[in-house]
């Protein structure tokens, strides 16, 4: 991904190969998500918007509001309600040479197009030993804290972890989302890009200006900590934090990493870590049978087992279809990771 100078506001854009937007201040993230998205259009015409509602409506959560009247309807295109028709034809188009980004309105909404993401869009390019390119980026807003009902807050992001051939990306702050979805639309490889609704609007933050990249797979230590490494990502890195704050003054000296990208992870930073303190607690929102963190636990006790002190323990959803009535109960907290933390350090 290149980049220029500068652009003067988040809601302007530049032609092909100006500059980045600088000094971007208290942008909640889905005006970056708008912004990164507005700058792929305007540096690359073969970049398109697909998706239902994101044109005048701007999408559900308004992430692409206002981009299909920058940039026409045959840039960002408004799609029937079909799921599977959406990345049939992101395939097709990708295929042709565009770079298409598929909106999916909601997480549950997703499963009808899974049979094109991983029986098609994750297997052609080794079907053609690496000639032909997917570059497809499919956003999926996920998880839960809006209080809706079932299909609207699921977090399936381990059914794409475990297809071989996509990347799986889910930002938790303004900063990496308005990055991390310009790298994402650059990859020549098909990119899940999970974005947890609970951070659409809060919390507001500055996009530091000059030229800047975040590579996918690449994790961040976003507080050091020597007791306990606390591995997070999307909703559940600010949780983390919330739980670092408060453990601090119970005396826990608690070092949390966001994940940033699930595939591939980035081990060097989790290893490194683990190696540090001894002791782990993972943390995610889905239900805890065959989720994410299970992977991680995995590769930890694999590669550091002989620097563990104590258990790998999980804090997660639970095995159960989203409680909408009860997402307080179901959704974990920082009472539930401190819960984890005094176990882990008590072994």
């Amino acid at each position: 991904m290149t980049t220029a100078d500068t652009s003067t506001s988040p809601d302007t854009h530049a032609p092909a190969g100006a500059a980045v937007p600088t000094g971007i201040e208290n942008m909640p993230f889905s005006r970056a998500l708008n912004a990164g998205m507005r700058r792929a259009l305007a540096e690359n015409d073969r970049v398109l918007l697909m998706g239902e509602d994101i044109g005048p409506l701007g999408g559900v959560f308004r992430v692409t509001e206002g981009l299909q009247a920058e940039f026409g309807p045959r840039r960002v295109i408004d799609t029937p309600l079909a799921e599977s028709g959406i990345v049939g034809t992101a395939i097709g188009l990708a295929m042709a040479g565009f770079r298409p980004v598929c909106e999916i309105q909601f997480d549950g909404f997703v499963f009808p197009a899974f049979d094109q993401i991983t029986s098609q869009l994750a297997k052609i390019t080794y079907r053609h030993e690496g000639a032909l390119q997917m570059p497809v980026v499919i956003r999926i807003p996920y998880g839960g804290h809006i209080g809706a009902v079932e299909h609207h807050q699921e977090s399936p992001e381990a059914y794409f972890a475990h297809t071989p051939g996509l990347r799986v990306v889910s930002p938790s702050t303004p900063n990496d989302a308005y990055w991390m979805i310009q790298e994402a639309i650059a990859s020549n490889d098909p990119v899940i890009f999970m974005e947890p609704k609970l951070r659409y609007r809060k919390p507001r933050a500055e996009v530091p200006e000059g030229e800047l990249t975040i590579p996918l797979g690449e994790a961040k230590v976003v507080r050091e900590g020597r007791q306990v490494t606390v591995i997070a990502w999307s909703a559940m890195v600010l949780t983390a934090l919330e739980a670092a704050e408060k453990g601090a003054k119970r005396g826990f000296d608690l070092e949390v990493i966001d994940l940033r990208t699930l595939v591939p992870f980035d081990e060097e930073c989790v290893l490194a870590s683990v190696k540090k303190t001894g002791r782990v607690v993972i943390v995610q929102e889905a239900p805890r049978t065959s989720g994410f963190g299970g992977e991680l636990a995995a590769t930890i006790q694999e590669k550091a087992i002989l620097h563990l002190e104590a258990p790998i323990l999980r804090v997660t959803g639970f095995d159960t279809p989203f409680p909408y009535t009860l997402e307080h109960e179901y959704l974990p907290d920082a009472d539930r990771i401190l819960e984890a933390v005094e176990r882990v350090v008590n072994f």
